[in-house]
């Protein structure tokens, strides 16, 4: 399969389009503006819709709109811009349409800087807006898995009817690395969609479709947080995705990591090997849903003594760790909040402290 040199945010934009996405909506702000500036490109050479918003607000109800309308439609942005999203978001949700996020998420809080952090962790996996809502979260460690979850992304938020976000940090966004697109990953959209306001005609039916959030009556309200709920846990059973490092070894420290971190820590888990040390690795895929049982299985196993969490922010994710762990193993912790990436060496130096 051919591989193309391409930059991160470009490489999730021609994904998109590959996977079938006529529709994109967006307001400019970096480390992602890359993904506007293909999109507005792109979009009118395969005959599909592009448009800049006056705002992040307002881009995220054009989002629902399309979506209510049973299309493939997607937006990109970066941390604070999500957080403008997150009222929509919630609306998305509630009413059952798919729809994909791209959080190219930069150094915060605030307005922080441009550089890489996953400060944004539990924004993504947690709802960040009002209700009981959740994302299927997925996190990329490069360039091409990034362009695999974006045609992935589609499938998924159509197979829920929920939205999915893509959470890469700046760097991935910005690198450069070959990428081949795998158009076995994808599915055909449809426009016959019979919950959609597509159309009487279009799905062949005499029903009148109504997609809303606001649920007056008590009892029906509940009900549909009960159908959320639901939804989130069969993505539990059936779409946790993670990847396991060195794992097949009598390893004494695991570490846990995602995104860009984890690549730190492959390295530093292959150094330490040339030295005699064995440390193994696990990578959620999904943040949303978490690969619990994965890790305790993991820390359970005799060799292992201690479990390290590394992260790109100030501990977000070591708290779904902890839980995933049970108490079972001590758990130590690594933040780098500023958008600087540590080196290999210092992680290398942490776990021998830590030994």
């Amino acid at each position: 399969m051919e591989k193309i040199f391409m930059k991160g945010n470009e490489a999730i934009a021609e994904a998109a389009v590959m996977a079938g996405c006529r529709n994109y909506f967006a307001y400019p702000i970096t480390p992602q503006s890359e993904i506007s500036e293909y999109m507005a490109r792109r979009m009118p050479e395969v005959g599909g819709n592009f448009l800049q918003g006056e705002s992040e607000v307002a881009v995220s109800y054009m989002v629902f709109g399309t979506a209510g309308c049973g299309e493939r439609v997607m937006t990109s942005s970066s941390s604070p811009g999500i957080s403008l999203m997150s009222e929509a978001i919630s609306f998305i949700a509630t009413a059952h349409c798919p729809a994909v996020f791209v959080n190219i998420s930069r150094g915060g809080g605030g307005l922080g800087s441009v550089t890489p952090s996953q400060g944004d962790y539990l924004q993504a996996t947690k709802g960040g807006g009002h209700g009981d809502y959740k994302l299927l979260v997925l996190a990329p460690d490069g360039v091409q898995e990034a362009a695999d979850m974006t045609m992935q992304a589609f499938s998924l938020a159509e197979k829920y009817r929920n939205p999915v976000m893509i959470l890469a940090d700046g760097l991935i966004g910005q690198m450069m690395e070959p990428v081949a697109f795998c158009e076995d990953i994808i599915t055909k959209p449809t426009n016959k969609n019979s919950w959609a306001t597509n159309g009487k005609s279009t799905r062949g039916s005499r029903k009148r479709n109504l997609i809303k959030t606001m649920i007056l009556d008590s009892a029906a309200l509940h009900k549909n947080n009960l159908r959320l709920k639901n939804k989130y846990e069969q993505m539990k059973a059936e779409d946790v995705q993670f990847e396991e490092y060195n794992t097949s070894v009598n390893y004494k420290i695991l570490l846990i990591s995602y995104g860009t971190m984890s690549r730190v820590c492959k390295t530093a888990i292959d150094e330490l090997k040339e030295d005699g040390v064995e440390v193994a690795m696990i990578r959620p895929k999904t943040l949303f849903p978490f690969p619990e049982q994965e890790i305790f299985k993991a820390a359970e196993k005799e060799s292992c003594k201690s479990l390290y969490v590394l992260e790109l922010s100030m501990g977000q994710m070591i708290e779904d760790v902890q839980r995933s762990v049970r108490g079972i193993k001590k758990i130590d912790f690594f933040g780098e909040g500023g958008g600087r990436l540590p080196s290999p060496r210092k992680v290398m130096d942490m776990i021998k402290n830590v030994l």
